[in-house]
């Protein structure tokens, strides 16, 4: 007797790959509306990230938030000084450790990604609901702990 695979087992590339691929077109769509602010991907990602972090993080933080090495970030956070977007400032307790804070240029820059961020998320969630957008939330959320958890498991808790 057979039985009917449940709708998310029917995805081409299963839902974990699904949700990649989103992603992907996602970042693709914010990457594409606020090109001509001169932001690639990786600066608007920084910039976003560290606006959630709150300035004066330091860069091994932004680096565990983007979730990319150092050597990465370095680059990334190069091209956003020069366009006088942020400002490295050394650690009052730690010379060494590097902490971010945005210009006034880029503040006003935050504010406009901002905008336009926002607008591109009015695209995306067209004609779904709150109740559905909440319910995605939700289970990302849990599917994300639920991956720590396996990579723990199967790393041998390293």
């Amino acid at each position: 007797m057979s039985s009917t695979p449940p709708f998310h087992e029917t995805l081409d590339l299963t839902l974990c790959g699904s949700m990649g691929r989103v992603h992907r077109l996602c970042r693709d769509a914010v990457t594409l509306a606020v090109e001509p602010l001169g932001l690639t991907q990786s600066r608007w990602t920084a910039m976003m990230h560290l606006f959630h972090l709150n300035q004066g993080c330091t860069q091994q933080e932004l680096a565990n938030s983007l979730g990319i090495e150092m050597p990465s970030l370095t680059r990334t956070i190069k091209q956003l000084e020069q366009q006088e977007i942020i400002a490295r400032k050394a650690d009052a307790e730690d010379k060494r450790s590097k902490r971010l804070y945005f210009t006034e240029q880029g503040l006003q820059l935050l504010d406009t990604l901002q905008v336009i961020i926002a607008d591109v998320k009015e695209h995306l969630y067209a004609d779904l609901t709150t109740e559905q957008l909440d319910t995605m939330a939700h289970g990302l959320i849990q599917m994300e702990q639920n991956a720590r958890q396996c990579i723990l498991h199967y790393s041998g808790g390293k």
